[in-house]
């Protein structure tokens, strides 16, 4: 009889880049199904964040993920964690080491895991690097 597990994560997921595609590799090794709470485009507003790419958008990349295997939209920043723990059946919950210690309030109901962030790499220093490059970076034009 074979076991699955189940790991859920959460991210805006904006501009994916090799920090991302690293964190859900590592998850895709803790378990044998890994699910994304994508935020969505008002809960991003809530928290003062805009992302380059809609919901909608991020949500086809990552589902073109071979690390992924289903996906779901994040409304709320706390309250439907715990529902959501219980809804997928949660085994894990993975995020990254910058937010140790705030999704300790499920370990009653999955092993919460804080895993190393990828350094030198993140969806805000890619956007400032492209902001600081202004008009350096040559547009592509498709003929």
């Amino acid at each position: 009889m074979s076991y699955s597990k189940t790991v859920i994560t959460y991210g805006t997921f904006d501009l994916l880049h090799v920090g991302h595609i690293r964190l859900l590799s590592r998850l895709s090794e803790l378990g044998t199904r890994v699910i994304v709470g994508v935020s969505t485009d008002e809960h991003n507003a809530n928290k003062g964040k805009t992302s380059i790419y809609s919901f909608e958008e991020r949500c086809e990349i990552l589902r073109a993920c071979r690390f992924v295997d289903d996906i779901f939209p994040e409304q709320d920043f706390w309250a439907q964690k715990r529902d959501e723990m219980i809804r997928f059946r949660a085994d894990i919950c993975a995020m990254g080491d910058d937010w140790i210690g705030r999704f300790d309030f499920l370990a009653d109901l999955c092993q919460v895991v804080y895993l190393p962030r990828t350094e030198g790499i993140s969806t805000s220093l890619t956007k400032e690097f492209i902001l600081a490059r202004g008009s350096d970076v040559a547009p592509t034009t498709h003929q």
